[in-house]
Protein backbone atom coordinates (compact mmCIF):
# COMPACT_ATOMS: atom_id res chain seq x y z
CA UNK A 1 0.00 0.00 0.00
CA UNK A 2 2.18 3.32 -0.98
CA UNK A 3 0.96 6.18 1.07
CA UNK A 4 2.55 9.84 1.52
CA UNK A 5 4.36 10.55 4.45
CA UNK A 6 2.30 13.32 5.94
CA UNK A 7 0.00 9.87 6.49
CA UNK A 8 1.55 8.06 8.07
CA UNK A 9 0.36 8.63 12.01
CA UNK A 10 -2.84 6.96 9.87
CA UNK A 11 -1.22 3.35 9.17
CA UNK A 12 1.14 2.74 12.70
CA UNK A 13 2.39 -0.97 12.61
CA UNK A 14 1.04 -1.30 9.02
CA UNK A 15 3.52 -2.10 6.09
CA UNK A 16 3.28 0.44 3.64
CA UNK A 17 5.59 1.80 0.20
CA UNK A 18 6.39 5.84 0.24
CA UNK A 19 7.99 7.04 -2.93
CA UNK A 20 10.17 9.88 -2.46
CA UNK A 21 13.58 11.88 -2.76
CA UNK A 22 16.74 11.40 -0.46
CA UNK A 23 17.20 13.93 1.49
CA UNK A 24 20.20 12.96 3.80
CA UNK A 25 21.30 9.43 4.88
CA UNK A 26 24.07 8.48 6.63
CA UNK A 27 25.73 4.68 7.96
CA UNK A 28 26.81 3.43 11.51
CA UNK A 29 27.83 -0.52 11.27
CA UNK A 30 25.04 -2.33 10.98
CA UNK A 31 21.94 0.24 10.84
CA UNK A 32 21.35 2.53 8.26
CA UNK A 33 19.20 6.15 7.95
CA UNK A 34 17.39 7.52 5.46
CA UNK A 35 15.89 10.70 5.70
CA UNK A 36 13.09 10.21 3.04
CA UNK A 37 10.87 13.40 1.37
CA UNK A 38 8.20 13.01 -0.59
CA UNK A 39 7.07 16.46 -0.65
CA UNK A 40 4.32 16.00 2.06
CA UNK A 41 7.10 16.17 4.61
CA UNK A 42 10.30 13.95 5.78
CA UNK A 43 10.29 10.56 7.54
CA UNK A 44 13.34 8.64 8.74
CA UNK A 45 13.51 5.27 7.32
CA UNK A 46 15.76 2.59 9.47
CA UNK A 47 17.75 -0.53 7.93
CA UNK A 48 19.17 -3.20 10.46
CA UNK A 49 21.63 -5.33 9.02
CA UNK A 50 19.13 -8.57 9.32
CA UNK A 51 16.09 -7.26 9.62
CA UNK A 52 15.52 -6.04 6.06
CA UNK A 53 16.39 -7.31 2.69
CA UNK A 54 20.22 -7.79 2.03
CA UNK A 55 20.01 -6.11 -1.20
CA UNK A 56 18.33 -3.25 0.48
CA UNK A 57 21.30 -2.82 2.58
CA UNK A 58 24.04 -3.21 0.03
CA UNK A 59 21.95 -0.57 -2.55
CA UNK A 60 21.81 1.87 0.47
CA UNK A 61 25.39 2.56 -0.19
CA UNK A 62 24.22 4.06 -4.16
CA UNK A 63 22.11 6.39 -2.32
CA UNK A 64 23.06 10.12 -3.05
CA UNK A 65 20.97 13.41 -2.16
CA UNK A 66 17.97 13.80 -4.32
CA UNK A 67 18.25 10.18 -5.49
CA UNK A 68 14.47 9.35 -6.23
CA UNK A 69 13.69 5.54 -4.49
CA UNK A 70 10.85 3.52 -3.23
CA UNK A 71 11.11 2.53 0.29
CA UNK A 72 8.90 -0.27 2.19
CA UNK A 73 8.88 -0.86 5.75
CA UNK A 74 6.52 -1.09 9.25
CA UNK A 75 5.39 2.25 10.65
CA UNK A 76 6.50 3.56 13.86
CA UNK A 77 5.69 5.84 16.37
CA UNK A 78 8.97 7.57 17.49
CA UNK A 79 9.19 10.81 18.29
CA UNK A 80 12.82 12.07 17.64
CA UNK A 81 11.84 11.18 14.15
CA UNK A 82 10.67 14.45 11.95
CA UNK A 83 6.81 14.07 11.90
CA UNK A 84 7.23 11.84 14.75
CA UNK A 85 6.85 8.52 12.85
CA UNK A 86 9.58 6.52 11.41
CA UNK A 87 9.52 3.17 8.96
CA UNK A 88 11.11 0.15 9.95
CA UNK A 89 12.18 -0.37 6.61
CA UNK A 90 12.35 -3.70 4.76
CA UNK A 91 12.86 -3.14 1.17
CA UNK A 92 14.90 0.01 -1.04
CA UNK A 93 14.23 0.10 -4.40
CA UNK A 94 16.29 3.19 -6.30
CA UNK A 95 14.09 4.60 -9.29
CA UNK A 96 17.14 6.93 -10.02
CA UNK A 97 19.96 8.27 -8.83
CA UNK A 98 21.73 12.02 -8.48
CA UNK A 99 24.75 12.84 -9.55
CA UNK A 100 26.47 15.77 -7.43
CA UNK A 101 23.69 17.51 -6.91
CA UNK A 102 24.91 21.43 -6.57
CA UNK A 103 22.79 22.64 -3.55
CA UNK A 104 24.37 21.26 -0.52
CA UNK A 105 24.91 22.35 3.10
CA UNK A 106 27.67 24.92 2.85
CA UNK A 107 26.96 28.36 2.24
CA UNK A 108 25.77 29.80 -1.54
CA UNK A 109 25.42 32.86 -3.28
CA UNK A 110 21.92 34.74 -3.81
CA UNK A 111 22.60 34.54 -7.39
CA UNK A 112 23.76 30.61 -7.48
CA UNK A 113 20.77 29.77 -5.46
CA UNK A 114 18.52 31.92 -7.85
CA UNK A 115 19.97 30.04 -10.75
CA UNK A 116 19.24 26.63 -9.60
CA UNK A 117 15.66 28.17 -7.88
CA UNK A 118 14.14 25.03 -9.89
CA UNK A 119 16.32 22.96 -7.19
CA UNK A 120 16.63 24.84 -4.32
CA UNK A 121 12.89 24.89 -3.67
CA UNK A 122 13.17 21.40 -2.41
CA UNK A 123 15.23 22.98 0.66
CA UNK A 124 13.34 22.67 4.06
CA UNK A 125 13.55 26.35 4.45
CA UNK A 126 12.24 27.11 0.51
CA UNK A 127 9.73 24.11 1.05
CA UNK A 128 8.72 25.80 4.34
CA UNK A 129 8.17 29.00 2.46
CA UNK A 130 5.83 27.74 -0.11
CA UNK A 131 3.49 25.80 2.12
CA UNK A 132 3.29 29.08 3.58
CA UNK A 133 2.36 30.71 0.22
CA UNK A 134 0.25 28.30 -0.55
CA UNK A 135 -1.97 28.33 2.84
CA UNK A 136 -2.39 32.20 2.64
CA UNK A 137 -3.44 31.94 -0.97
CA UNK A 138 -6.34 29.62 0.00
CA UNK A 139 -7.14 31.72 3.09
CA UNK A 140 -7.76 34.60 0.25
CA UNK A 141 -9.64 32.69 -1.30
CA UNK A 142 -12.07 31.24 1.37
CA UNK A 143 -12.55 34.81 2.51
CA UNK A 144 -14.19 36.17 -0.25
CA UNK A 145 -15.50 33.01 -1.47
CA UNK A 146 -17.42 32.83 2.02
CA UNK A 147 -18.64 36.24 2.23
CA UNK A 148 -20.45 36.19 -1.79
CA UNK A 149 -18.08 37.66 -3.72
CA UNK A 150 -18.29 36.26 -7.22
CA UNK A 151 -14.32 35.67 -8.85
CA UNK A 152 -14.16 37.79 -12.11
CA UNK A 153 -10.55 37.83 -13.23
CA UNK A 154 -9.57 40.45 -15.31
CA UNK A 155 -7.41 40.07 -18.38
CA UNK A 156 -3.79 39.73 -18.80
CA UNK A 157 -3.67 41.84 -22.24
CA UNK A 158 -4.85 45.31 -21.16
CA UNK A 159 -5.23 48.40 -23.75
CA UNK A 160 -4.24 50.62 -21.19
CA UNK A 161 -2.42 51.63 -18.18
CA UNK A 162 -4.06 51.66 -14.50
CA UNK A 163 -0.78 52.57 -12.53
CA UNK A 164 0.86 55.02 -14.47
CA UNK A 165 3.00 54.26 -18.37
CA UNK A 166 6.42 54.76 -16.79
CA UNK A 167 5.97 50.97 -15.63
CA UNK A 168 4.18 49.20 -18.11
CA UNK A 169 5.47 46.60 -20.45
CA UNK A 170 4.87 46.63 -23.93
CA UNK A 171 3.61 43.81 -26.34
CA UNK A 172 2.05 43.61 -29.59
CA UNK A 173 -1.31 42.08 -29.83
CA UNK A 174 -1.52 41.05 -33.32
CA UNK A 175 -1.74 44.63 -35.53
CA UNK A 176 -1.86 46.71 -32.12
CA UNK A 177 -0.05 47.39 -29.17
CA UNK A 178 -1.38 45.75 -25.76
CA UNK A 179 0.00 45.86 -22.18
CA UNK A 180 0.52 43.67 -19.78
CA UNK A 181 -1.49 43.89 -16.94
CA UNK A 182 -0.61 45.95 -14.25
CA UNK A 183 -3.73 45.79 -12.05
CA UNK A 184 -7.07 44.14 -12.54
CA UNK A 185 -8.67 47.10 -10.73
CA UNK A 186 -10.49 49.22 -13.83
CA UNK A 187 -12.38 45.24 -14.62
CA UNK A 188 -13.79 45.05 -11.17
CA UNK A 189 -15.21 48.23 -11.27
CA UNK A 190 -17.29 46.88 -14.19
CA UNK A 191 -17.79 43.72 -12.56
CA UNK A 192 -18.65 44.98 -9.65
CA UNK A 193 -21.72 47.18 -11.32
CA UNK A 194 -22.78 43.47 -12.95
CA UNK A 195 -22.58 41.65 -9.47
CA UNK A 196 -21.98 43.85 -6.45
CA UNK A 197 -19.52 42.38 -4.20
CA UNK A 198 -15.78 40.98 -7.24
CA UNK A 199 -12.59 40.12 -6.87
CA UNK A 200 -9.61 39.25 -9.23
CA UNK A 201 -6.91 36.89 -8.06
CA UNK A 202 -3.82 36.21 -10.57
CA UNK A 203 -0.21 38.00 -11.82
CA UNK A 204 0.45 41.42 -12.26
CA UNK A 205 3.69 43.31 -13.92
CA UNK A 206 5.03 46.51 -13.27
CA UNK A 207 8.34 47.35 -15.50
CA UNK A 208 10.52 48.89 -12.63
CA UNK A 209 13.88 48.94 -12.53
CA UNK A 210 14.27 48.32 -9.11
CA UNK A 211 16.49 45.88 -6.83
CA UNK A 212 14.75 46.87 -3.67
CA UNK A 213 14.23 43.40 -1.48
CA UNK A 214 10.41 44.52 -1.78
CA UNK A 215 10.09 44.16 -5.68
CA UNK A 216 9.29 42.00 -8.31
CA UNK A 217 8.93 42.55 -11.82
CA UNK A 218 6.10 39.76 -11.61
CA UNK A 219 3.66 39.13 -9.06
CA UNK A 220 0.40 38.19 -7.66
CA UNK A 221 -2.56 40.63 -6.35
CA UNK A 222 -6.28 40.29 -5.39
CA UNK A 223 -7.93 42.30 -5.69
CA UNK A 224 -11.74 42.95 -4.31
CA UNK A 225 -14.33 45.84 -5.64
CA UNK A 226 -17.58 46.39 -3.99
CA UNK A 227 -20.61 48.62 -5.06
CA UNK A 228 -21.80 51.00 -3.09
CA UNK A 229 -18.55 51.05 -0.45
CA UNK A 230 -16.84 53.99 1.07
CA UNK A 231 -13.49 54.63 1.86
CA UNK A 232 -13.88 53.75 5.60
CA UNK A 233 -16.18 50.59 4.56
CA UNK A 234 -13.29 49.98 2.38
CA UNK A 235 -10.26 49.76 5.68
CA UNK A 236 -13.29 47.57 7.53
CA UNK A 237 -13.22 45.31 4.75
CA UNK A 238 -9.63 45.43 4.80
CA UNK A 239 -8.77 44.69 8.62
CA UNK A 240 -11.38 41.95 8.20
CA UNK A 241 -9.72 39.97 5.77
CA UNK A 242 -6.01 40.94 6.67
CA UNK A 243 -6.89 39.40 10.42
CA UNK A 244 -8.52 36.14 9.00
CA UNK A 245 -5.89 35.22 6.52
CA UNK A 246 -2.96 35.97 8.87
CA UNK A 247 -4.18 34.20 12.34
CA UNK A 248 -5.72 30.97 9.81
CA UNK A 249 -2.30 30.68 8.40
CA UNK A 250 -0.49 31.13 12.09
CA UNK A 251 -2.74 28.28 13.17
CA UNK A 252 -2.84 26.14 10.34
CA UNK A 253 1.19 26.60 9.20
CA UNK A 254 2.53 26.49 12.75
CA UNK A 255 4.90 23.85 11.80
CA UNK A 256 6.49 25.43 8.80
CA UNK A 257 6.78 28.86 10.73
CA UNK A 258 8.96 26.92 13.63
CA UNK A 259 11.26 25.45 10.17
CA UNK A 260 11.73 29.39 9.16
CA UNK A 261 12.34 30.12 13.00
CA UNK A 262 9.51 33.09 13.28
CA UNK A 263 8.68 34.63 16.05
CA UNK A 264 5.05 35.08 15.93
CA UNK A 265 4.10 37.23 18.87
CA UNK A 266 3.80 40.45 16.62
CA UNK A 267 1.47 38.62 14.15
CA UNK A 268 -0.81 37.09 16.67
CA UNK A 269 -1.94 40.66 17.90
CA UNK A 270 -3.18 41.10 13.64
CA UNK A 271 -6.34 41.64 14.73
CA UNK A 272 -9.41 44.86 14.15
CA UNK A 273 -10.10 46.73 14.53
CA UNK A 274 -6.53 48.34 13.32
CA UNK A 275 -5.44 52.34 13.87
CA UNK A 276 -5.96 54.64 11.43
CA UNK A 277 -4.35 57.76 10.51
CA UNK A 278 -4.68 60.84 8.70
CA UNK A 279 -1.66 61.51 6.16
CA UNK A 280 -1.15 64.44 7.57
CA UNK A 281 -0.47 63.06 11.67
CA UNK A 282 1.86 60.02 8.99
CA UNK A 283 4.01 63.41 7.62
CA UNK A 284 4.20 64.40 11.42
CA UNK A 285 5.79 60.87 12.75
CA UNK A 286 7.71 60.94 9.51
CA UNK A 287 9.38 64.80 10.16
CA UNK A 288 10.64 63.90 13.50
CA UNK A 289 12.93 61.28 12.31
CA UNK A 290 13.38 62.44 8.66
CA UNK A 291 13.55 66.29 8.34
CA UNK A 292 14.21 66.14 4.67
CA UNK A 293 10.93 64.46 3.98
CA UNK A 294 9.10 66.19 1.71
CA UNK A 295 5.50 67.19 2.73
CA UNK A 296 2.74 66.23 0.00
CA UNK A 297 4.75 63.42 -1.43
CA UNK A 298 4.54 59.62 -0.91
CA UNK A 299 6.37 57.40 1.78
CA UNK A 300 9.39 55.64 0.84
CA UNK A 301 10.23 52.61 2.30
CA UNK A 302 12.05 54.28 5.50
CA UNK A 303 9.09 56.66 5.54
CA UNK A 304 6.78 53.84 6.18
CA UNK A 305 8.93 51.87 8.90
CA UNK A 306 8.88 55.19 11.05
CA UNK A 307 4.93 55.20 10.89
CA UNK A 308 4.54 51.43 11.19
CA UNK A 309 7.33 51.62 14.38
CA UNK A 310 4.74 53.72 16.67
CA UNK A 311 2.03 50.57 16.37
CA UNK A 312 1.72 47.13 17.60
CA UNK A 313 -0.51 46.20 14.73
CA UNK A 314 -0.64 46.73 10.93
CA UNK A 315 -1.88 50.80 10.45
CA UNK A 316 -3.72 52.22 8.00
CA UNK A 317 -2.86 55.60 6.88
CA UNK A 318 -5.40 57.66 4.49
CA UNK A 319 -6.06 60.93 2.95
CA UNK A 320 -3.35 60.76 0.54
CA UNK A 321 -2.71 63.91 -1.08
CA UNK A 322 -4.40 63.77 -4.70
CA UNK A 323 -1.36 64.54 -7.05
CA UNK A 324 0.37 61.83 -6.10
CA UNK A 325 -2.61 59.03 -6.71
CA UNK A 326 -3.89 57.82 -10.16
CA UNK A 327 -6.14 59.76 -11.94
CA UNK A 328 -9.50 56.91 -10.70
CA UNK A 329 -8.70 57.95 -7.17
CA UNK A 330 -11.95 60.31 -5.75
CA UNK A 331 -10.49 63.52 -3.89
CA UNK A 332 -12.80 64.33 -0.27
CA UNK A 333 -15.23 67.08 -1.16
CA UNK A 334 -15.04 68.02 2.57
CA UNK A 335 -10.93 68.18 2.26
CA UNK A 336 -9.82 69.54 -1.10
CA UNK A 337 -6.46 68.48 -2.50
CA UNK A 338 -6.73 65.32 -0.47
CA UNK A 339 -7.67 61.82 -1.87
CA UNK A 340 -10.25 58.53 -0.40
CA UNK A 341 -7.01 56.92 -0.26
CA UNK A 342 -5.22 54.57 2.47
CA UNK A 343 -2.66 52.52 2.68
CA UNK A 344 -2.49 49.52 5.24
CA UNK A 345 1.02 49.24 6.64
CA UNK A 346 1.99 46.10 8.17
CA UNK A 347 4.80 46.27 11.05
CA UNK A 348 8.20 45.59 11.92
CA UNK A 349 9.56 47.52 8.62
CA UNK A 350 7.51 45.09 5.78
CA UNK A 351 5.76 48.35 4.21
CA UNK A 352 2.43 48.47 2.61
CA UNK A 353 0.88 45.83 1.74
CA UNK A 354 -2.48 47.17 0.62
CA UNK A 355 -3.44 50.01 -1.26
CA UNK A 356 -6.85 50.73 -1.83
CA UNK A 357 -9.45 53.57 -1.53
CA UNK A 358 -12.23 54.71 -2.93
CA UNK A 359 -13.00 55.43 -6.61
CA UNK A 360 -14.05 58.90 -9.15
CA UNK A 361 -17.84 57.52 -9.74
CA UNK A 362 -18.15 60.94 -11.45
CA UNK A 363 -18.55 61.61 -15.00
CA UNK A 364 -17.32 65.06 -15.73
CA UNK A 365 -14.22 65.11 -13.11
CA UNK A 366 -13.32 61.56 -14.14
CA UNK A 367 -12.63 62.85 -17.98
CA UNK A 368 -10.73 65.93 -16.77
CA UNK A 369 -8.55 63.64 -14.74
CA UNK A 370 -8.01 61.46 -17.68
CA UNK A 371 -7.22 64.79 -19.59
CA UNK A 372 -4.60 65.68 -16.63
CA UNK A 373 -2.97 62.86 -16.70
CA UNK A 374 -2.55 62.71 -20.84
CA UNK A 375 -4.34 59.63 -21.11
CA UNK A 376 -5.80 58.24 -24.31
CA UNK A 377 -9.52 59.20 -23.76
CA UNK A 378 -10.04 56.25 -26.33
CA UNK A 379 -8.97 53.66 -24.42
CA UNK A 380 -10.92 54.66 -21.16
CA UNK A 381 -14.39 54.81 -23.14
CA UNK A 382 -15.33 51.43 -21.83
CA UNK A 383 -14.48 52.58 -18.48
CA UNK A 384 -16.31 56.06 -18.63
CA UNK A 385 -19.39 54.19 -19.72
CA UNK A 386 -19.18 52.74 -16.18
CA UNK A 387 -19.70 56.62 -15.15
CA UNK A 388 -22.37 56.90 -18.14
CA UNK A 389 -24.87 54.03 -17.30
CA UNK A 390 -25.57 53.83 -13.57
CA UNK A 391 -23.10 55.48 -11.83
CA UNK A 392 -22.39 54.14 -8.11
CA UNK A 393 -20.14 54.82 -5.08
CA UNK A 394 -17.71 52.12 -4.79
CA UNK A 395 -14.51 50.92 -3.22
CA UNK A 396 -11.67 48.68 -3.17
CA UNK A 397 -7.86 47.31 -2.43
CA UNK A 398 -5.36 45.45 -4.08
CA UNK A 399 -3.08 43.15 -1.67
CA UNK A 400 0.17 42.18 -2.80
CA UNK A 401 0.86 38.05 -2.08
CA UNK A 402 4.59 37.84 -2.23
CA UNK A 403 5.00 41.24 0.62
CA UNK A 404 2.26 39.31 2.55
CA UNK A 405 4.57 35.87 2.61
CA UNK A 406 7.86 37.73 3.56
CA UNK A 407 5.74 39.57 5.85
CA UNK A 408 4.59 36.26 7.67
CA UNK A 409 7.52 34.27 7.63
CA UNK A 410 9.90 36.92 8.56
CA UNK A 411 12.12 37.11 5.46
CA UNK A 412 13.68 40.28 3.62
CA UNK A 413 13.38 39.68 0.39
CA UNK A 414 10.47 38.88 -1.77
CA UNK A 415 12.81 36.70 -4.33
CA UNK A 416 11.82 33.90 -1.94
CA UNK A 417 8.34 34.43 -1.90
CA UNK A 418 7.21 32.85 -5.29
CA UNK A 419 9.01 29.77 -6.47
CA UNK A 420 10.11 31.11 -10.02
CA UNK A 421 10.65 35.40 -8.73
CA UNK A 422 11.25 37.60 -11.75
CA UNK A 423 13.29 40.52 -11.19
CA UNK A 424 15.24 43.05 -12.60
CA UNK A 425 17.48 41.94 -14.70
CA UNK A 426 16.56 38.08 -14.29
CA UNK A 427 14.09 36.08 -16.08
CA UNK A 428 16.01 32.93 -15.51
CA UNK A 429 14.71 29.87 -15.15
Amino acid sequence: MRVYIADLKDHVGQTVTVDGWVYNHRSSGKIKFLLLRDGTGISQCVYFRGECEEKAFEDFEKLSQESCVRVTGVVKAEPRSPGGFELGARELVIHSGSVDYPITPKEHGPDFLLNNRHLWMRSKRQHALLRVRAEIIAAIRDFFDGRGFTLTDAPIFTPNACEGTSTLFQTQYFDEKAFLSQSGQLYMEATAAAFGKVYCFGPTFRAEKSKTRRHLIEFWMVEPEVAFNDLYDNMELAEQFVEYVIQRTLKNKAEELKVLERNTDSLSKVKAPFPRIHYKEATEMILKENPSFEVGGDFGAPDEAIVSAKFEKPVFVHHFPSAIKAFYMKEDEKEPGYSMSCDLLAPEGYGEVIGGGQREDNYDVLVRKIEEHKLSMKDFEWYLDLRKYGTFKHAGFGLGVERTVAWVCGIQHVRETIPFPRLYGRNYP
